[in-house]
């Protein structure tokens, strides 16, 4: 599907709600190693990060979304050991904050480019999708009640044509999926796996979140 900046936007502030919703401090996340407190602030930190990128684009300024991967780090572990209350108004501080920013923006400094944490030069109008798939993505990493079948078909089949793309570009197995409506093909090595299920069970398979009984393994996504 093509998804536009309006799309993007709708997705980012309804994964937003849903975040914050589920974002009960106590407990371990789905992630290995990190606790919901971790997922917390690795999205709180996304958002200042991203209104790093938006502010390049507003003042022509190279702002990057982190210092350095060590920084980057650094901030999650900080702030997963901040005061609960503290924890989460940096969450809806941050998350105003950069809606408030991207609600400036002029249909110009959209078009602006900036580079992204991975080095990827973006127009500004990617940013509302990069958010709009963390924060979807990590309210069912909280393990707090949100499952991919919550978050709205258009947005899971985005994902699923940004997810197939970025693996395509990457080693691993060949794959044809197909859910009621939808299909992609995942190049790879060897005869292609079929796989087959509902759209939210796709979406949760190509990202890693969910393994599929016969179905190949996937390597790392982002």
């Amino acid at each position: 599907m093509t998804r536009t900046l309006d799309d993007a936007r709708r997705w980012a502030r309804l994964g937003t709600e849903l975040f914050l919703k589920a974002a009960d401090l106590d407990g371990d996340s789905a992630l290995p190693g990190w606790s919901r407190r971790h997922v917390v602030a690795h999205v709180a930190a996304n958002a200042d990060a991203l209104g790093n990128l938006v502010h390049w684009a507003a003042t022509g300024e190279p702002t990057p979304m982190y210092s350095s991967p060590e920084e980057r780090a650094a901030g999650i572990e900080k702030g997963a050991r901040l005061p609960e209350a503290e924890l989460l108004a940096w969450l809806r501080q941050s998350a105003d904050s950069l809606a408030t920013g991207m609600d400036d923006l002029t249909d110009g400094q959209w078009r602006a480019e900036v580079v992204t944490a991975q080095g990827r030069t973006v127009q500004a109008a990617e940013l509302p999708w990069m958010r709009a798939r963390e924060v979807c993505v990590h309210a069912v990493d909280l393990a707090n009640g949100v499952s991919f079948a919550d978050l709205p078909a258009d947005f899971l089949t985005a994902l699923c044509d940004d997810v197939v793309a970025k693996r395509a570009a990457a080693p691993g197995p060949a794959v044809s999926l197909r859910a009621p409506g939808a299909a992609w093909e995942l190049p790879g090595n060897g005869e292609a796996a079929l796989v087959t299920g509902e759209l939210p069970t796709l979406a949760a398979y190509l990202t890693g979140r969910e393994a599929i009984p016969s179905a190949p393994t996937l390597g790392a996504w982002l």
